[in-house]
């Protein structure tokens, strides 16, 4: 059975139809306003090489697909509005599901993960709520270098002189149907941060497929090249993707005790706190994403938590009730938005079922608490956990956790068998 057919504006020739795939990058086809209604009928058919290929678009063998399987179709299923493309005169934007040729979830699909464990909550009575704050370079084009200098961090005569890329980042996104709450100058030349309104947990990880894929292209307008690599500069700081996490029911935030974080949040902060290093690979899913952990630089080294607290891994924020919350603080920004909610919104349901009690509170500098778990700092090590978490292999499935697995080696691998320009120029004329 289809999609209910979505009425195109008038004057529109080209729907982009766009998904995420195995990395959260997003990937689709643009297609002709007239065969619109097919597609919203019948799908529009890709390759399920889209869910298992690397950021480079490599393939290899996976237990799913592979060359003995042919690299069959699935169907790419328009969901939600269409939003014209301010940039794009006549053209619209749609986001899409992916679906087995039978029109049934796939196993390796990060977004179907995601909605299985959104399923668990809504059976437990509990509706997720996600903010999200993601860091990303503004580089020249060109030099692949900062145009600007020096860290101005919230600097608003830095700010001015960006926005005539970023003004045009928040206006825009926002007429895609993303509504972007602010943006500022971070910790570094280039280095800057956007803030998406909170919202229920899946709409807000299909806003971070779009906003990371949107944002390249109107960077690109304006002669920038937007990266959300972890840490395109090792002296600099690394890109970072936060994530505040809330439960509701009945439209009450059941997080919140009068401004305090209430029991059930307790349980919920200490299942983060407790499956924090198992679910590193998701987190942080490339050799240079572990060059970011590095104690005193705004990214978390353990699982220590904190009220207010910007030098552990769990921030919890207090206020009125609505607005408290914990922030997760240790993911990168070019990881995959839906398995990075999906397992940290399972270890927190985890922690609810199973009553668990959060550490003592950090105060001070969470760097130098003794008694915190380490998380990993080494893509390696975050692999062997993951072979070995429970939680990796119930949410995840055996599939795709294989290939997340064989993805983060294939990087290890790559890495290590490069021979660095900063060594050549240290060792071949000194040996």
């Amino acid at each position: 059975m289809g999609q209910e057919h979505k009425p195109l504006p008038e004057g529109v020739h080209t729907v982009v139809l766009g998904m995420g795939d195995l990395n959260g990058l997003l990937r689709g086809k643009r297609i002709p306003a007239e065969n619109w209604a097919n597609i919203c009928e019948s799908g529009m058919a890709m390759s399920n090489a889209t869910l298992a290929i690397d950021m480079t678009c490599d393939v290899w063998d996976t237990p799913y697909t592979n060359w003995d399987t042919g690299y069959p179709d699935f169907h790419v299923m328009p969901i939600g509005e269409v939003h014209p493309i301010p940039w794009e005169e006549g053209v619209v934007y749609s986001f899409a599901e992916a679906l087995g040729t039978d029109h049934q979830p796939l196993p390796i699909d990060p977004r179907a993960t995601l909605v299985r464990v959104l399923q668990k909550a809504s059976d437990m009575g509990y509706v997720t709520r996600i903010g999200t704050e993601l860091e990303f370079y503004l580089l020249d084009k060109e030099t692949l270098k900062p145009r600007d200098r020096g860290i101005q961090v919230y600097g608003l005569p830095r700010a001015a002189e960006l926005e005539h890329v970023l003004g045009p980042i928040r206006r825009h996104l926002t007429a895609v149907g993303i509504p972007i709450e602010q943006s500022n100058p971070e910790y570094a030349a280039g280095q800057v941060e956007v803030n998406i309104r909170y919202d229920e947990a899946l709409i807000a990880a299909d806003r971070v497929v779009t906003f990371r894929g949107l944002v390249k292209e109107i960077g690109n307008a304006h002669g920038y090249h937007a990266t959300f690599m972890s840490k395109p500069f090792f002296a600099e700081s690394g890109n970072g993707f936060h994530v505040h996490h809330s439960l509701w029911k009945d439209n009450q935030n059941v997080m919140a005790d009068n401004g305090a974080l209430s029991k059930l949040g307790r349980h919920y902060l200490a299942g983060l706190q407790k499956h924090m290093a198992e679910m590193a690979m998701v987190s942080a899913t490339t050799p240079n994403a572990y060059r970011r952990r590095q104690p005193y630089s705004f990214c978390p080294i353990n699982n220590a938590w904190g009220i207010d607290n910007r030098t552990v891994g769990l921030r919890v924020i207090l206020g009125n009730d609505n607005a408290v919350r914990v922030e997760k603080r240790d993911g990168s920004a070019d990881c995959n938005p839906y398995l990075l909610l999906a397992l940290e919104i399972a270890a927190g349901l985890k922690g609810i079922e199973d009553s668990l009690e959060p550490t003592a509170e950090t105060v001070g500098n969470g760097y130098e608490n003794p008694d915190c778990q380490p998380i990993p700092t080494d893509l390696a090590t975050a692999v062997a956990l993951a072979r070995e978490s429970d939680l990796m292999a119930e949410v995840l499935g055996a599939d795709l956790l294989e290939i997340l697995i064989q993805q983060s080696e294939r990087e290890i691998e790559f890495i290590a068998n490069q021979v660095t320009p900063v060594e050549i120029e240290r060792y071949l004329e000194n040996f």
